[in-house]
């Protein structure tokens, strides 16, 4: 498996990645990176927070972009640089995210490329957005 080249890359190309969101998920998040804040894992706590139940870690959101950038575009041999993100909306168990990346800016003579990324959820509000730098395969 071989990502897409600069030569292979233009503004404009985009990919997204796609999934539902399950307790499972959640929970083996929380495991692997320690974050047992109750808002993701307590589900009687969680009723009293903010969002009234348990919510997604918004890094699990932004995971899904790092499979976009990782498997997609540029895809295998990408080396994801940096990452801003704004988490505009919880994700609930059960919500179906999309996760997308868009090539807005090509820097031929250093190899990288910027990407605008967002998540949405089923009904298309954004829950995520963000820019990633990334620098695709040489060859």
């Amino acid at each position: 498996m071989k990502g897409r080249t600069m030569a292979e890359l233009k503004v404009g190309d985009f990919a997204e990645h796609t999934k539902t969101i399950s307790e499972s998920d959640v929970y083996l998040f929380a495991g692997i990176t320690g974050d047992l804040n109750p808002a993701h894992i307590n589900a009687v706590e969680a009723e009293k927070g903010m969002f009234k139940g348990r919510i997604a870690h918004g890094m699990l959101s932004a995971g899904l972009v790092s499979a976009v950038l990782g498997m997609q575009l540029p895809g295998p041999g990408t080396i994801y640089m940096s990452q801003t993100l704004k988490f505009t909306a919880p994700v609930k168990f059960g919500d179906t995210i999309t996760a997308r990346a868009e090539v807005i800016d090509r820097n031929v003579d250093r190899n990288r490329i910027t990407l605008k990324t967002t998540c949405t959820n089923q009904a298309g509000k954004v829950v995520l957005d963000g820019e990633a730098l990334a620098m695709p395969p040489k060859e």
